[in-house]
């Protein structure tokens, strides 16, 4: 088993799966990055025309156009393709826009080279997530999920130093060489999927009950085989949750009007709202446009708001990483209000800091002060918003349903993307200092809006969610001790053993062990 899966079992083929869910992350980082970067170098300006603000902001926004439709479509492809080729596929697609987009000479051929690279990004998004969740132990699922945030924000490094470095580059070297380097990601990626395994629950709903067992035994590690008992009591559970679901005979109309099983819609609100919530804080303000921001808003010149912005990532690469700490530690739930409060607070001194500039206050010491707040918000937005919406919907999805609410919920990351890239540079033109209040407003409400309507889903397996929703329907979850406790509730635990003990005496499967996969299992209520 161990040589099939690059050679791992265990933690290690988790890390491995890891890695290679990471490398989607680090790719769409840097997509993220490189083109807010590349829109402020004067050959690439002087190329295409000297594109007023709306036509750069239409250019950059596109892409998230692109990224959207791709998200949506894994809803169909996600489960037919299964997870690693569906990001070899959205990988692929993501080299063919890069070439499109580094061979550009008009606005309307770079345009279609963004849809399609966002095209990609978006089945990958959609796609890592659940992968890595799927694949992942209950007490490392956060963490893992972390690092993968974390490589996201060091593409995003990446694609700031890469342009910084390439500025001094000659002519067109300068913009194209980086938009070129996008392929580089593509390569690394199939060097990685094409010899991972899928997720074992998407084999179990697919009725592929032998590589299942295979899968689950691979992640087990330890010398586990499909005929371990721990790998038997883990598919049972997995394939008890699954039948009592029956969501496979319900239409998605029926779903979406609310007739069909109890709490899968507001799971699916849940995780896109929670990626609105990403989105909508204001981070692609800075991800896109931080240079950008830096000169026109600021009055920074060009070299130094490449190295501010290039330094910039790297706070905010820094605070990512130590979100490792916290996610596991005090809960999702904790760390999203803590993290929220902190990024409206920066905000609001931004606002401060430009509007006393705008009226005459000393524009070198403001602009300073306003840019030591966009560095404490980069800190404060690693820490927990940047992380906890990437997670939260891999997690609160009912099983059979998982992979389309992913997709869900990255469609809404994605068109709320679309509209604060769009927005940003009129608004920052237009409404000045007023600008930034908005976003620290936003951010204010996520605070009551977890609090009240997010239950908590740290330290509990992916099963324990799928148990609690369909048990509690009350929307409002802050006084629910089941909901908001940050241990994993004791009644999950005991279930998790009965199933465990009927599965001792009953069934487990064929006379074979495995080869016809059929568990039998008391249902529990």
């Amino acid at each position: 088993m161990a040589r099939k899966y690059l050679g791992g079992s265990g933690e290690r083929l988790t890390v491995w799966i890891s890695i290679a869910a990471s490398t989607v992350l680090i790719f769409y980082g840097y997509d993220q990055g490189v083109f807010g970067n590349v829109i402020i170098n004067e050959n690439f300006l002087e190329t295409f025309g000297n594109p007023s603000e709306n036509t750069q902001g239409t250019m950059t926004s596109i892409y998230n156009i692109g990224c959207f439709v791709g998200a949506m479509s894994t809803i169909i492809t996600g489960d037919m393709l299964g997870r690693p080729r569906q990001i070899l596929l959205g990988s692929t697609v993501i080299a063919v826009g890069a070439v499109i987009q580094t061979a550009a000479y008009g606005v309307p051929q770079m345009m279609v080279g963004r849809v399609v690279a966002g095209l990609g990004t978006g089945m990958n998004t959609a796609t890592a997530g659940v992968w890595q969740a799927e694949t992942s132990k209950m007490r490392s699922r956060g963490k893992l999920v972390i690092i993968q945030m974390a490589n996201c924000i060091t593409g995003f490094s990446i694609s700031n130093w890469l342009t910084l470095g390439f500025a001094f580059a000659p002519r067109d070297v300068a913009w194209r060489f980086p938009l070129a380097f996008q392929i580089f990601f593509t390569g690394c990626i199939w060097l990685l999927c094409p010899f991972l395994p899928d997720s074992p629950r998407l084999l179990i709903r697919k009725g592929k009950y032998e590589e299942a067992y295979d899968v689950i035994a691979a992640l087990e590690g330890n010398g586990a085989t499909p005929d371990s008992p721990s790998v038997k009591t883990q598919f049972a559970i997995i394939k008890d949750v699954l039948d009592r679901e029956h969501l496979n005979t319900f239409t998605w109309w029926q779903l979406i009007t609310g007739r069909g099983p109890a709490g899968v819609l507001r799971r699916m609100i849940l995780g896109a709202w929670m990626q609105a919530m990403n989105q909508i804080s204001g981070i692609n303000v800075t991800s896109y446009y931080m240079s950008y921001i830096f000169i026109n808003a600021l009055g920074i010149s060009e070299i130094l708001a490449r190295i501010l912005a290039a330094c910039g990532s790297v706070d905010y690469l820094i605070f990512a990483c130590l979100a490792y700490f916290v996610i596991e530690r005090y809960g999702r739930r904790k760390v999203m209000m803590c993290s929220a409060a902190a990024c409206a607070i920066c905000w609001y001194c931004i606002a401060i800091a430009t509007g006393l500039s705008e009226h005459g206050g000393n524009s070198y010491v403001l602009g300073s002060v306003a840019v030591a707040f966009f560095f404490a918000f980069f800190a404060s937005f690693g820490m927990g918003v940047l992380g906890v919406p990437w997670l939260y919907p891999t997690e609160v999805n009912a099983l059979e349903v998982r992979a389309k609410g992913a997709s869900l919920a990255m469609a809404t990351n994605w068109i709320c993307n679309y509209a604060v890239v769009q927005a940003t540079l009129p608004g920052v033109k237009n409404l000045g200092y007023k600008f930034w209040i908005i976003w620290g407003v936003v951010c204010t409400l996520f605070i009551p809006i977890t609090f009240l309507f997010y239950p908590e889903t740290a330290n509990r397996t992916l099963e324990d969610i799928d148990r609690y929703f369909e048990a509690n329907r009350g929307i409002i979850v802050c006084r629910n001790k089941l909901a908001t406790q940050l241990h994993r509730p004791q009644v999950y635990i005991e279930e998790d053993e009965r199933i465990a003990e009927v599965g001792e005496k009953g069934s487990w499967a064929g006379e074979d062990g495995k080869d016809d996969g059929q568990v039998t299992v008391e249902k529990v209520a």
